[in-house]
């Protein structure tokens, strides 16, 4: 099985994908023992701040050392340079918040995951064409659940994930599933700027070990 696939069917078997950004390397750290002490095995750290790369590195080298199985992902990328710094940083997998077509070139050369971000069929197609297995529906909470229940049937090939606007709720996650989703994406309803100020990584972890507890559950 490819790396691709296989990452897809990682985060697709987990149901939820945990997405953060914190300036502090520390708190970026911790806040991902966490997630993995939860059961999460695939996690999106974004791209929002000038100390993002460092954190990430730093990251990869606690990944290694202490938790095996976890898939690190890096978010909000935009434009080529990024993508290739985080390649050089060892992600493994990339999604962006729209469709970068020479971002999605240069990672189907190297044979790594893109999920890029799309609000529109025309995007979607786009995204198909340039060879994308997983596409991001975003903004969730502006194209709803029926849009996806709408075009899933035109994309049979595609793994659909929304992000933006779920709530960490059996009813949220649920009505996603049911329109067609194989996961959503949890950012600050899950990792809030409080909980990483305050520092409350049991906080974390119950919400996450919650969350995926749901999943289970819709899948029953």
């Amino acid at each position: 099985m490819s790396t691709i696939q296989n990452n897809i069917d990682v985060i697709a078997k987990q149901g939820i994908l945990p997405l953060y950004f914190a300036t502090d390397e520390t708190i970026s750290v911790e806040v991902l023992r966490a997630l993995y002490r939860a059961g999460i095995r695939a996690v999106e750290y974004t791209n929002r701040g000038a100390e993002a790369l460092s954190n990430f590195k730093k990251m990869v080298t606690v990944r290694n050392a202490e938790l095996p199985e976890m898939v690190l992902g890096i978010g909000t990328i935009k434009n080529l340079e990024q993508a290739k710094a985080f390649k050089e940083a060892c992600a493994d997998f990339f999604i962006s918040p729209g469709f970068v077509p020479e971002v999605a070139e240069f990672l189907k050369s190297k044979e790594v995951l893109y999920a890029p971000g799309c609000m529109t069929p025309t995007e979607i197609i786009s995204a198909e064409n340039a060879g994308i297995k997983l596409v991001k529906l975003f903004p969730g909470n502006i194209l709803g659940t029926e849009f996806l229940s709408s075009i899933k049937d035109v994309f049979p090939s595609l793994t659909f994930m929304t992000t933006g606007g779920v709530e960490p709720t059996h009813l949220s996650i649920e009505s996603w599933f049911s329109a067609g989703a194989s996961a959503v994406g949890l950012g600050s309803k899950l990792i809030s700027k409080k909980r990483m100020e305050e520092q409350d990584y049991d906080v974390i972890e119950n919400e996450t070990k919650k969350m995926l507890e749901i999943v289970q559950t819709i899948r029953r």
